[in-house]
């Protein structure tokens, strides 16, 4: 989010427990204030009449009875009770805010506060960005501030935080103690934030929500390991499970807090060419920002074309049944088991025959695949390769073994990499490898969901980051690879938004974090590129394929 500043007036210093019922005891009640956490890991309130509407709609939501499901009944449009968050919705099962003009993601969470706190009486602390907005302190911080504003207090040292921040309450300034950086401070009144009861329980899911994982993003499990291999995430009971969500953007970094931004010198150099299917217009880049909001001067390197789209055009006219015949042996003598495809036993007709149109094969025609030796009804493995791209490739239904080269239906658009002269967590001896992705919203071709109509492309650029050692450049000439076969992404429908025809990640992880793990999506992380070469592997793309 832009800014947290709270939105509306209403009744200034209204207290929380004007209006109450007299059946309720005071001693049972807290207020609610939902928050939302930052790139930075910091927790930031919402306003208090934001967080009474989340309240609301999560008590509608809960006394909703039946299988039934309502076009909004799984999350909450916050533009709905503030215009300046149209673009944010949270969705309940995850408890994940989603901005869906970038692809955002965060957390968020409800912390219960007293009713003699701050945010009971409608008290907020906030501080002047340098775009001129204001911004809320984190409710802790704030409420701090008011117990020391009541005291009589004229200075207040915000260190017991973290924080290298004093603030003087006779001129209204925060000062950095490093720098001397001052900026303005206010106490504003506003309505007070919504009563709750104490022992409600507070939401929480382990759900992952990240359109990495989401499983209309065509993410499928891997048997054998934990897909997301994760380290160091918080253990605290205050934060949400950390495996759930993901930046899917971190070139919208929103703003830093309470101090002014540095700039970076650090020098970058070109390394490697970038790979790009073609596009009919090209824009410029500009320089990326890096996850911790520092701008990282990168040149971009000489764009080189290929011919993937040419090869799978040519593949795509391959006559079906040949393709399949190439990969299957005859089985004169069927075995006695099921064919997994149409659940019809071997030894009697394929389930498609009524379907197929083929004129070559049999229905009663078994083959068995040449590599892993799984066998099918034939006409079953051609209504499978005719639901596909039909790209020349077959996939085993049953183990997953690829024959020829897959490929998939990732949009146009261009791979740009850049070299970072500043090291990973865990990989301090070399520099950083930089992925740029760039898609942008178009018409689905013939291999898409919705031939002829329109897609969308949140969150691009997407920002991805790789160590520059001997196998981060390996996993990167995969990742060129996977590109130029059209892999890494895909049109599909996005669970998070229910928004359709959208592109969305394609089986294969990338960390979109540079120096933090707390998503699960940055580092450090000693599995990942173990990890990714796996996915890569699954999806053909393999050690293999670069020495062709």
């Amino acid at each position: 989010m832009a800014t947290a500043s709270p939105s509306g007036g209403g009744h200034a210093g209204q207290s929380g427990l004007s209006g109450m019922n007299n059946q309720y005891n005071p001693g049972s009640l807290a207020v609610a204030v939902w928050e939302w956490q930052d790139e930075h890991s910091t927790w930031r309130p919402y306003s208090s009449m934001v967080s009474s509407y989340i309240e609301q709609s999560l008590a509608s939501h809960q006394q909703q009875k039946g299988p039934r499901v309502l076009g909004n009944s799984n999350s909450i449009s916050l533009g709905t009770i503030d215009p300046k968050l149209a673009p944010y919705i949270i969705d309940i099962a995850t408890l994940t805010q989603f901005r869906q003009d970038t692809g955002t993601m965060r957390f968020v969470r409800k912390n219960l506060y007293p009713l003699d706190s701050a945010p009971a009486k409608g008290i907020c602390w906030e501080w002047k960005t340098d775009e001129g907005s204001w911004a809320a302190y984190e409710m802790q911080v704030g409420i701090f501030l008011e117990e020391n504003f009541s005291n009589g207090n004229p200075l207040v040292d915000l260190g017991i935080f973290g924080l290298h921040y004093q603030v003087d309450f006779v001129s209204l300034t925060q000062m950095n103690k490093m720098t001397g950086f001052r900026r303005q401070v206010q106490r504003r009144l506003d309505t007070s934030y919504p009563l709750t009861s104490k022992i409600g329980p507070l939401h929480k899911s382990s759900a992952c929500a990240c359109h990495q994982c989401l499983a209309s993003s065509g993410t499928r499990p891997i048997s054998g390991r934990y897909r997301h291999s994760m380290i160091n995430l918080p253990t605290s009971s205050n934060h949400q499970n950390s495996s759930r969500t993901s930046l899917i953007s971190t070139n919208n970094v929103g703003y830093l807090p309470y101090a002014k931004p540095s700039m970076a010198s650090a020098k970058s150099t070109p390394k490697l060419n970038s790979t790009w299917i073609p596009s009919s217009t090209s824009v410029p880049f500009a320089g990326p920002s890096s996850a911790n909001g520092i701008n990282i001067p990168s040149l971009p390197v000489q764009v080189q074309t290929h011919s993937t789209m040419k090869q799978a055009l040519a593949a795509a006219t391959t006559d079906p049944e040949q393709v399949v015949k190439s990969y299957l042996e005859n089985l004169d003598k069927p075995p006695e088991e099921d064919c997994i495809i149409c659940m019809e036993t071997l030894t009697a007709a394929s389930g498609y025959t009524d379907s197929s149109e083929s004129k070559k094969i049999k229905p009663t025609a078994v083959g068995k695949l040449k590599k892993c030796g799984h066998a099918f009804h034939q006409l079953c493995m051609l209504a499978m390769y005719n639901n596909g791209n039909k790209d020349g490739s077959l996939q085993c239904p049953a183990c997953k073994t690829i024959y020829g080269e897959k490929t998939g239906t990732q949009p146009k658009g261009k791979m740009e990499i850049f070299l970072i002269n500043q090291s990973l967590p865990g990989h301090h001896d070399c520099g950083t490898i930089h992925i740029v992705y760039s898609i942008y919203s178009g018409m689905q071709g013939p291999e898409h969901p919705n031939p002829g109509k329109p897609y969308t492309a949140r969150g691009f650029p997407r920002h991805c980051y790789l160590p520059d050692s001997e196998k981060g450049k390996m996993v990167l000439d995969l990742l060129k690879l996977a590109w130029s076969r059209r892999l890494i992404f895909t049109i599909g429908v996005s669970n998070t938004t229910g928004e359709t025809d959208t592109v969305v990640w394609n089986e294969i992880h990338h960390k979109t974090e540079m120096n933090s793990n707390i998503s699960g999506h940055g580092y450090p992380d000693p599995n990942y590129l173990d990890n990714v070469i796996a996915e890569l592997s699954a999806q053909g793309v393999s050690q293999d394929c670069l020495n062709k």
